[in-house]
């Protein structure tokens, strides 16, 4: 059973974050540069909120506002669910279908020190099946 470090060795601990009195137009171009859908919303080493492109556009584009004018406060979410180094992809999976999330932080003590996606999580549970399949060709075979 892989677990959340295990993930976090592999994928690295980059955290992409932004202050929430900046722009939405701020996030979305940080988003863009870095081929990502959501930032960590942070001020300082505090984890606020969570700001993706479906907030950007349920709360910015459908409702007519200002993407230059708009804070990424006033459209963030701000009960974010997390996840901790121990726990397992299985667990994380849960979490993230029934909030019905795409992007789950890593928080360790009151530190973020990573951020999976579900894209993460299921590549994980792939690579985790094709090695049990390997395993059982080759008892099979032998």
């Amino acid at each position: 059973m892989k677990l959340v470090k295990h993930l976090l060795e592999n994928k690295g601990n980059q955290i992409w974050s932004i202050e929430p009195d900046r722009s939405v137009l701020d996030a979305i171009k940080m988003m863009a540069e870095k081929g990502i859908g959501a930032l960590l919303v942070m001020e300082g080493h505090h984890l606020t909120g969570i700001v993706s492109e479906r907030d950007y556009a349920r709360k910015v584009i459908l409702q007519g506002r200002s993407s230059d004018k708009t804070e990424v406060r006033e459209i963030m979410t701000d009960k974010v669910f997390s996840t901790g180094p121990d726990n397992s992809v299985e667990e994380c999976m849960t979490v993230m279908t029934r909030k019905r999330i795409r992007h789950l932080p890593v928080v360790e003590g009151n530190s973020v020190i990573g951020v999976l996606s579900i894209g993460d999580l299921v590549k994980a549970k792939i690579e985790e099946q094709e090695h049990q399949i390997e395993q059982l060709q080759n008892y099979i075979t032998t």
